[in-house]
């Protein structure tokens, strides 16, 4: 089984791409697609959808899991610029037949830490163990979609035991 998972952003969207294999996970590709702020909104959307639809198209995930859209009302911008970029998230998804699931912050680090508040840093230490990394993620991008992508794989049976 391969999940991918996208943490969704218009600056940058950090993918992560997991296999389950015999209970086993490993972690197959990771980045970031990244658009350039002075380049037109339909460029920037373009380029994610570009990058995420090629990392779909060489994994062909059976599920895509993506972070919930939350907004603070101070905002309400941005949150009209993030659904750009899920819209083409969940093309780039749909177009290779995967799945899409959608699961909110604080969901994430309640499967993964037991507490639905736990910060950036317990969220990496829980990444690195799970999936037996030396080093932990570099990037808050791409260690949220590893998150992100545990939790899916939780989802579909996967044991997130240390392996």
């Amino acid at each position: 089984m391969i999940v991918l998972g996208v943490d969704p952003g218009l600056s940058a969207t950090g993918y992560a791409v997991l296999e389950a294999d015999n209970g086993r996970l490993r972690v197959r590709d990771t980045g970031c697609a990244r658009s350039k702020s002075r380049h037109p909104l339909e460029t920037r959307v373009r380029e994610i959808y570009d990058a995420l639809s090629a990392v779909a198209q060489r994994w062909r995930p059976e599920v895509t899991v993506l972070e919930g859209l939350y907004a603070e009302y101070r905002y309400p911008r941005t949150v009209i610029l993030m659904g750009h970029v899920r819209g083409v998230i969940c093309l780039a998804a749909d177009q290779t037949g995967a799945g899409v699931l959608e699961v909110s912050p604080a969901e994430v680090k309640q499967a993964l830490t037991g507490s639905g508040r736990a910060s950036k840093e317990q969220i990496k230490r829980a990444v690195t163990r799970m999936l037996s990394l030396q080093d932990p993620p570099d990037s808050d991008h791409v260690c949220d979609a590893m998150a992100l992508a545990l939790v899916g794989a939780a989802r579909a049976g996967v044991d997130l035991s240390p392996q």
